[in-house]
């Protein structure tokens, strides 16, 4: 029983690691819409590859501080990291192509 108890317990800290360090992975897309009112931002992520490579699913992130999406419109390309916490996509880093 401790056995498992000690495989269970360090499966799921590789699982949390794993999670926490995809969760800041850097990712390409394009601002699909800007909801400055709300503090969010929708963006269709920009799928990798070359087979088969066409848009991603459009996903809407909330953003911390609402001013630092003044220089941003729909339609620019940009590099991102997202956190997910509380079931919420939170920007931690978002700067243009």
């Amino acid at each position: 029983m401790r056995k498992a108890t000690i495989i269970l317990a360090g499966a799921t800290a590789v699982s949390i690691l794993t999670t926490a360090a995809l969760a800041q992975q850097n990712m390409t897309g394009t601002i699909t819409k800007i909801d400055r009112l709300n503090g969010t931002i929708s963006i269709q992520q920009t799928q990798s590859g070359t087979v088969g490579a066409g848009s991603g699913a459009i996903q809407e992130f909330k953003v911390t501080d609402v001013n630092k999406l003044e220089p941003f419109h729909a339609g620019d390309k940009v590099n991102f990291s997202a956190a997910e916490g509380g079931g919420t996509k939170t920007i931690t880093d978002l700067k243009k192509q």
